[in-house]
């Protein structure tokens, strides 16, 4: 019987390290929990030291909650392969990192919890919001950026939209992408994205011209920043406008056409 669990032990040991070894981001996965870790322990600090002075004693709230994210921000990885992307957000040097990763077969990799900060939106601004990074959820779906999408990276994405608005209760409004929110400076998704597609099913708004007049003093720059947009430098708020809803004009310049889908948004974004 002794050497019946012995053998048994020896079983265990080597299914275990067969599993470990499966697994090529084990050193990541253990930096990952020790900075958890970490904030766990300055969380638990009750309060945090010299941060008062003249109270008697520590009075804790009843009434708090963690960090709710209420905008979800879309990316394509500008990399070759999911691989490349996974080891770009487990490297320290990279700086970058996303909440979740969408290889072309539809894997979703999680690599952050929601309620946790990842850094993928960087400089930007969406409406009254510039510290993207603080509300948000970052999603990268694996694209060089000229490419179209897979229909397994579409299938996953618009599930995990779907489990994340229903979580975090995350307005319909509030699915953009980082060329969005970084005019100028970002251009994905990119113009293959299909974003008609996810506002049919929920997640952002699309337009509708049909039967549309603009009236003759229609601002449409003022419906861009009404819709989100960082109007500040107006070319590149155009053209990231463009490369969301229509895609096929690179242009930055509104003409007749561009007024009346920004009229028809204008009203969705009110």
């Amino acid at each position: 019987m002794n050497n019946f669990y012995r053998i048994l032990f020896v079983l265990i040991c080597i299914i275990i390290l067969s599993a470990c070894s499966h697994n090529p981001y084990i050193s990541s996965n253990r930096s990952y929990k020790k900075q958890a870790k970490a904030y766990a322990r300055i969380l638990a600090q009750y309060p945090l030291k010299d941060s008062v002075e003249n109270a008697p004693y520590w009075i804790g709230t009843t009434n708090f909650n963690m960090r709710k994210p209420n905008f979800v921000i879309l990316h394509h990885t500008a990399q070759n392969s999911c691989g490349q992307t996974l080891k770009t957000f487990t490297t320290v040097r990279s700086q970058v990192s996303a909440h979740y990763v969408i290889c072309k077969d539809g894997t979703v990799h999680h690599m952050l919890n929601d309620y946790l900060r990842a850094w993928q939106a960087g400089i930007s601004k969406w409406g009254s919001a510039t510290d993207i990074n603080s509300v948000s959820i970052g999603i990268e779906i694996d694209n060089n950026g000229y490419e179209a999408f897979t229909d397994a990276q579409i299938n996953s994405l618009i599930g995990l939209l779907g489990r994340l608005k229903s979580t975090y209760d995350i307005p319909t409004a509030n699915f953009v992408g980082h060329a969005d929110i970084a005019p100028g400076r970002k251009v994905d998704p990119n113009r293959y994205f299909p974003w008609q597609k996810l506002s049919e099913n929920g997640f952002g708004f699309w337009y509708d011209t049909t039967g549309v007049k603009v009236p003759d003093n229609f601002d449409a720059l003022q419906a861009l920043r009404i819709i989100g947009y960082d109007i500040r430098k107006p070319g590149a708020a155009i053209y990231s406008f463009k490369l969301h809803f229509i895609q096929n004009d690179s242009t930055s310049v509104i003409n007749d056409q561009d007024k009346k889908i920004l009229y028809d948004l204008e009203k969705k974004y009110q």
